[in-house]
């Protein structure tokens, strides 16, 4: 039938022309994302597979060009304000008065020079392990502010603790304290708006990371501001994986709820209010005047004793050249000569990092790590599994928190090299979100993570090989096709 014939060479001719295109968005796709081989690999095959529709795809969910090229704005304004933290800390702000150790000060000095933020010794640190602690400290110190508020968080709920928060935070404004409160647009989408409003009635601020429009719209879905943290009076900071909600004091489903956060007074709140006012900047196209007048109530006045604890702000972010959250973790890592021991729900480390692992487990280094011990988010748990039998083979001891949700994204090296923050350990926190950390050089505060981390291990069972073996087909399944996307998740 010769209607049949022709509809099957228009369809033959439609077939041919989209894998010709497929073939053509394929070779753009290499030089565009020439710099990441691995995930090159994976799109390339979502691309072969689902032909136009894959590339569709990739533009909203998976492509990076964009980034660098839309965020190199943001990265000029940025150091400006880092060249403004070098000039706050001056040499007697570094100077290391009652601390003394050489490997911690080239580690310090090595984490500097890349992110452009200097350490400080100058600082008082508390550490917090739950929720009730935390924004106790953490509400009080809102409803002390004298002068201003800078908070910036991925996630604000809409209840009871966060109408506490939005209540705090408006009463000051109308009290004439500033008050600036940022939120990712994704992180938002459960906000309290009607507080939100009253805030700005109020005479306060605020804004979301990115445009709602522009987010659902473009592949800046991708660059989520994950940072957690708040600037108080210029010499309080808070920083954490905690965000605002009832689900981190444990009043959810997800039951009691484990995770880290630190209090600092100091110097190293210079770092910490920089890194916020350049967010600002670029959320708001306001950048932040620092020929202003009074632009010395943003920063602890210089001179006074705040503690000896020595902090330093690591920051990372699709924004930057290099990968400073990666560089850090590795960094530790590589100086361990005892013990590793990390918190991350989410295990998808680079092939760096499975690298620095494996290496410190074979030089008798203990490495153990703490994760979830059920789906959060089913892709990354599954290839979370993969990576644990991969590190498990070379010494890595993997345990599965069992007390309730760990939200925790702590790190604590020979009990001497601290870091408390935002960032997980995979591949979203390391290329794609905006992710902060404190590091800290401090045997005292070491000491207190060690023993929060064995602490936490009474409440794990050790994931092994043997367990790993007994798994279903259909879970290892699932396992091996996580870990094939897992650079998409």
């Amino acid at each position: 039938m010769d209607w049949v014939q022709g509809f099957l060479d228009v369809y033959g001719g439609v077939i041919d022309f989209i894998y010709i295109i497929s073939v053509i968005m394929v070779v753009v796709l290499i030089y565009l994302e020439r710099s990441d081989p691995k995930t090159l690999a994976m799109w390339m095959i979502v691309l072969l597979l689902f032909p136009i529709f894959g590339f569709i795809i990739y533009l909203f969910f998976g492509q990076t060009f964009y980034s660098r090229r839309q965020f190199s704005i943001k990265n000029l304004d940025d150091e400006r304000l880092s060249q403004l933290g070098i000039e706050l800390l001056d040499e007697e702000a570094l100077k290391d008065t009652e601390y003394d150790d050489p490997e911690a000060r080239v580690f310090a000095k090595g984490m500097s020079n890349n992110g452009k933020f200097p350490y400080s010794n100058n600082n008082d640190v508390d550490l917090y392990t739950e929720g009730d602690a935390f924004y106790r400290d953490l509400l009080n110190d809102l409803r002390n502010a004298k002068k201003f508020i800078n908070a910036e968080y991925y996630i604000v709920r809409n209840d009871e603790l966060s109408n506490e928060f939005m209540d705090i935070l408006i009463k000051k404004a109308e009290e004439g304290v500033e008050v600036r409160l940022m939120i990712d647009a994704i992180g938002n989408n459960s906000g309290p708006i009607s507080k939100m409003k009253a805030l700005k009635k109020a005479g306060g601020s605020y804004t979301l990371f990115h445009r709602t429009i522009t987010v659902l719209l473009s592949p800046k879905k991708n660059n989520r501001n994950h940072r957690k943290l708040a600037v108080i009076d210029g010499d309080i900071g808070y920083i954490s994986g905690f965000n605002i909600g009832d689900e981190y004091l444990g009043k959810s489903d997800r039951g009691y709820w484990r995770d880290t956060g630190m209090r600092m007074r100091g110097y190293s709140t210079v770092a910490l209010n920089l890194r916020f006012f350049m967010d600002w900047g670029y959320a708001t196209k306001i950048p932040f005047d620092a020929d202003s007048d009074d632009v010395e109530k943003y920063f602890p006045e210089m001179g006074v004793n705040y503690g000896n604890d020595v902090v330093q702000v690591i920051s990372g972010g699709p924004d930057l050249k290099a990968n400073l959250i990666e560089m850090q973790y590795l960094k530790m890592i590589y100086c361990a000569k005892k013990t590793v021991y990390i918190h991350t729900p989410y295990l998808v480390p680079s092939n760096d990092v499975i690298k620095a692992l494996t290496l410190a487990a074979n030089s008798g280094v203990d490495v153990r790590i703490i994760m979830l011990n059920k789906p959060d988010h089913a892709l990354v748990f599954w290839a979370s599994l993969w990576y644990s039998m991969e590190l498990m083979k070379e010494g890595v001891r993997i345990f599965h928190y069992n007390k309730g949700f760990i939200h925790s994204k702590a790190f604590v090296v020979d009990g001497k090299y601290c870091s408390v923050g935002s960032a997980n350990m995979d591949q979203r926190s390391m290329t794609m979100n905006f992710e902060t950390n404190a590091l800290m050089y401090s045997m005292r505060i070491g000491g207190e993570m060690d023993n929060a981390f064995k602490e936490d291990l009474s409440h794990c069972t050790e994931y092994t090989m043997e367990e790993h073996k007994k798994l279903s087909r259909w879970i290892r399944f699932k396992i091996h096709f996580a870990r094939l996307f897992s650079a998409l998740a």
